[in-house]
């Protein structure tokens, strides 16, 4: 099948997020559309898989024009989309999800499972995908459940598919496999748009590259390009993609946390008898496939969660049991994983944000007064200092760009005094040149003597930042290794494998 996107606009508002867009995907071809987030990639997509109508353009499928109402032409015209959340229902067998939605009947008007069984056996023979058909999707690992997504797709004849970010929450095992079975769909002659920001991806598989920067096509890339130069064409400047540090300067052991357990509202322990120290001038990084325990670390670490138990001291001073004011006060920094949840108020200006956890004490309060003064000295300095792209200290936050709003967690928190800080995925969907602004400036927190947790999905921030890494699985610790630990090692420590059971894999 042969797409021709042409000339494809799509607005919200006064926001232009496609911009006269035209690319063409031939049969047999994995044409990657590359750029940074909120560069307009998934709305493209989106339009094409009709759930989006594009305001101008039309889509061309082998010299047709189409008329997409919803996803269901789309896919009727034979297009697939595997989307980076899974559309799966956990409970239902493979075969119960690939018909949801597609359903055969048999006698009497019941449903035909057994068709979709042999349907999913025949495609996964094909493509030696290995998936049961019987098997629950809530039992299987998160790659099998892409391959699920997959077989879906295929199972609707689709001879295009769409694979929007497919690696965001993948090891670096399944990441390789899901490269292979795209080389075998493209083998099979199906036409694949592959969306990321992820630049060794890119340059793996990639046929032809499509750089989409601020809602529009900045050109065609060469997949031998070098990393420094896709990342140029994405952000529209030079960007150094190496994070340079020296060596450590370790002092004493600074943050310790013993036989640390946490469990949720539904009784559920996501942190289980976790134990770990990190030491003055030091980062410790965590590793592991999201949903793993990180988010309830970090926010045992914060007071954020009700039922912990285990003990975290910093710098001897025990933190279970006290508020999240008074954490905060013990010096504790925070970059949290969802900047718009838990980091910002949207609709409180810049300067507002940057005060946010010391709004009630000096130097922007005094005798119960707000110092507006001293509060917009503050904040024009940090606007500079951190490169904050905003019209004035007064810009509301939510109007910034994601990687804008980032910085201005960033300045807050690496403004106070501090005595740990805890980054979590602290550049999570953020260009590559705000990426080497952020990682910059954990370097400069961990050389000043203050320890760092750091907790990333992204393997390549893990091992640039970390000078220990700390790999979890299913709330538990698997390993605790040196930064120069081997990815493939790590990956597989991500799927549970112990260190000490690896030896052969490192040799």
């Amino acid at each position: 099948m042969r797409l021709v996107l042409r000339g494809i606009t799509k607005r919200f508002g006064s926001v232009v997020a496609n911009d006269s867009i035209s690319l063409t995907v031939e049969p047999g071809e994995i044409h990657c559309l590359l750029g940074e987030n909120g560069a307009g990639k998934s709305t493209l997509m989106n339009v094409l898989y009709g759930l989006y109508k594009a305001d101008e353009g039309e889509i061309e499928l082998d010299g047709v024009v189409q008329h997409f109402a919803g996803p269901g032409d789309a896919m009727a015209a034979g297009i697939g989309m595997v989307h980076q959340h899974f559309m799966l229902i956990p409970v239902f067998s493979v075969a119960e999800n690939v018909m949801l939605g597609n359903e055969s009947t048999g006698f009497a008007g019941t449903l035909d499972v057994e068709a979709a069984r042999t349907r999913v056996t025949e495609i996964s023979d094909r493509f030696g995908f290995h998936v049961s058909p019987d098997a629950i999707v809530e039992d299987l690992p998160v790659g099998v459940q892409q391959r699920v997504e997959i077989i879906k797709a295929l199972s609707r004849d689709a001879e295009l598919l769409v694979f929007d970010e497919p690696t965001a929450v993948l090891t670096p095992q399944e990441t390789d496999e899901l490269m292979d079975i795209m080389r075998q769909l493209r083998e099979a002659g199906k036409a694949i748009v592959f969306i990321t920001h992820k630049l060794r991806e890119v340059r793996e598989v990639a046929d032809r590259i499509t750089v989409v920067r601020h809602g529009k096509v900045v050109g065609e890339a060469d997949p031998k390009a070098s990393n420094a130069e896709l990342a140029s064409m994405m952000v529209g400047r030079p960007v150094e993609l190496v994070v340079h540090k020296d060596a450590p300067s370790i002092g004493a052991d600074a943050f310790v946390v013993k036989d640390l357990r946490v469990v949720d509202p539904a009784g559920v322990t996501q942190v289980d008898d976790l134990s770990f120290t990190i030491r003055a001038g030091e980062v410790l990084a965590v590793a592991g496939v999201q949903g793993n325990g990180q988010t309830e670390l970090t926010e045992a670490i914060l007071g954020l969660q009700d039922d912990v138990t285990g003990s975290i001291t910093l710098d001897g001073v025990e933190l279970v049991g006290r508020s999240t004011r008074k954490i905060l006060d013990a010096g504790v920094g925070f970059i949290p994983e969802d900047r718009q949840v838990d980091g910002l108020v949207p609709n409180f200006t810049i300067a507002e944000n940057l005060m946010l956890n010391r709004s009630f004490r000096s130097p922007f309060v005094k005798n119960g007064a707000l110092r507006i003064g001293a509060l917009r000295a503050f904040a024009d300095q940090k606007l500079k200092e951190y490169d904050v792209r905003a019209r004035d200290i007064d810009s509301l936050a939510g109007n910034l760009s994601g990687g804008n709003q980032q910085k201005v967690v960033v300045a807050r928190e690496l403004s106070r005094d501090l005595r740990l800080l805890v980054a979590a995925q602290p550049t999570r969907g953020v260009d590559v040149g705000s990426i080497e602004f952020i990682h910059k400036q954990v370097v400069a927190t961990r050389d000043s003597g203050i320890p760092v947790l750091v907790v990333s999905t992204e393997l390549d921030e893990v091992v640039a930042l970390a000078d220990r890494i700390m790999v979890l699985y299913r709330g538990r610790i698997v390993g605790i290794v040196p930064a120069d630990t081997p990815r493939e090692v790590l990956g597989l420590m991500m799927t549970g494998e112990r260190p000490d059971d690896l030896k052969d894999v490192v040799a």
